[in-house]
């Protein structure tokens, strides 16, 4: 019997535990390890920032969920891989051996790269369910005071840009109901080149789209911005042209201010000999496995991947759900394989596929593959955009609360959007 843990229990990890039950049976132990005892779906992160969701509605507890399926669950913090030695050394000394591990740990925030940024100095993020929730209680103080300047956008490195377009304009749409959007200025402050740029060199005509729609909501916006640091109500951006020349430093003053910040590797794995890039980044092969550590699988935000292009302000790619559940699915094949003595042969699809809400209406695009040149790029705007993404929410909660691994992207939303299923 062959021990899988699991490190890391969100979008990618608990679907990987379900399918990793699901394909090999009880014959072997599953185990998944987090330091939250509970769920969160992120996604949906920019709705509590305006009090339109709210802890009980996007969390849940992991363990009965878990024990349900049979799946052992540990809720601590991994403190050290010993990858040699396939153990984990866990918070309190507790070690955990494994046969094979799977990384889908997510990002750690690197708020440390912007002197005064994050939850800690004066900006905000909804990359979890605290810091959203912190979003929600400075949005209300400014919702008592009656106007001001919220500034939305993304950091240099940032590669995750959707959630901060899906805010500005959840915030445009929440104001607009409370009859106080001519109190209150939204501008859009960004790492990308242009806007629509998303870290994907742009999809169909999201630059076009997505300028029209911010000016036909009256914000302003900041590309090609590297913030250097943030003070009490107060941005420092330098500003670059295409080439990567500077143009021009920048204060811009705000009341309140949601950045998504860069991502790194969780400290756990960047520390790992061999395992990370750079910036603490799993590498993984086209089966999702390291080419250091046979036994170490990978998928999600925690994986190394490429910028799509080089950008003046540096970006990066993006992890989108379709990418995530394809990585998934294809590392529990490949580890089944290997139980039964045969080479990995799964390959992921990195492709994107994104749904943003903005409000009332919403955004979707998919770019078949991420980097260019691509067989699908399309991007649609509308009011079902909006629709569908409160159903994937609903569908999703359910399906990890029951415990099953059918995938969502082929079955639905690609036939949603009317796109043929592409094989991997």
């Amino acid at each position: 019997m062959a021990h899988i843990v699991v490190l890391g229990a969100g979008t990618g990890g608990m679907p990987a535990a379900y399918e990793l039950r699901d394909e090999l049976g009880r014959e072997h132990q599953i185990t998944v390890v987090s330091e939250n005892p509970y769920f969160q779906f992120v996604p949906s992160n920019p709705w509590v920032g305006v009090g339109w969701r709210d802890r009980g509605d996007i969390t849940f507890d992991i363990a009965p969920r878990l024990e349900r399926r049979g799946i052992n669950f540990i809720a601590k913090r991994c403190e050290k891989i010993d990858a040699p030695n396939s153990k984990l050394i866990l918070d309190g000394g507790d070690v955990v051996d494994y046969d094979y591990l799977v990384i889908t740990t997510g990002p750690r925030l690197a708020f440390e790269e912007v002197e005064g940024s994050g939850p800690a100095g004066h900006t905000h993020s909804i990359c979890t369910i605290d810091h959203a929730e912190g979003v929600y209680s400075d949005y209300q103080k400014l919702l008592e005071k009656g106007s001001g300047t919220i500034v939305v956008g993304a950091m240099p490195f940032a590669s995750c840009f959707g959630p901060a377009y899906e805010f500005a304009f959840i915030l445009d749409a929440d104001l607009r109901k409370r009859k106080m959007r001519d109190k209150v200025k939204i501008k859009y402050v960004s790492s990308e080149p242009y806007i629509g740029h998303l870290g994907l060199g742009g999809v169909g005509d999201s630059k076009g789209m997505l300028e029209s729609a911010m000016r036909n909501h009256h914000m302003e916006w900041v590309t090609n911005a590297k913030t250097t640091k943030v003070e009490e109500n107060k941005l420092h951006v330098e500003q670059y042209s295409e080439h990567g020349e500077k143009i021009k430093d920048l204060e811009i003053d705000f009341d309140m201010a949601m950045m998504l910040p860069a991502f790194k590797g969780v400290q756990c794995v960047a520390d790992v000999p061999e395992l990370c890039n750079p910036r603490g980044f799993v590498f993984v092969d086209e089966h999702q496995r390291n080419p250091t550590y046979k036994n170490i699988y990978s998928a999600g935000v925690c994986i190394a991947i490429p910028p799509v292009e080089a950008t003046p302000v540096p970006t990066g790619a993006p992890k989108t759900g379709y990418m995530i559940e394809s990585m998934v699915t294809a590392l529990v094949h490949n580890i089944h394989n290997e139980l039964e003595g045969k080479e990995p042969s799964e390959k992921g699809t990195w492709n994107a596929i994104c749904l943003a809400d903005m409000g009332d209406t919403g955004a979707a695009f998919v770019a078949l593959p991420q980097i260019p040149p691509r067989n699908v790029a399309w991007f649609k705007s509308g009011k079902w955009v909006h629709l569908a993404k409160i159903a994937f929410e609903k569908y999703f909660l359910r399906k990890m609360k029951k415990g099953t691994s059918e995938p969502i992207y082929e079955k639905y939303i690609l036939s949603l959007m009317g796109i043929n299923r592409l094989k991997k």
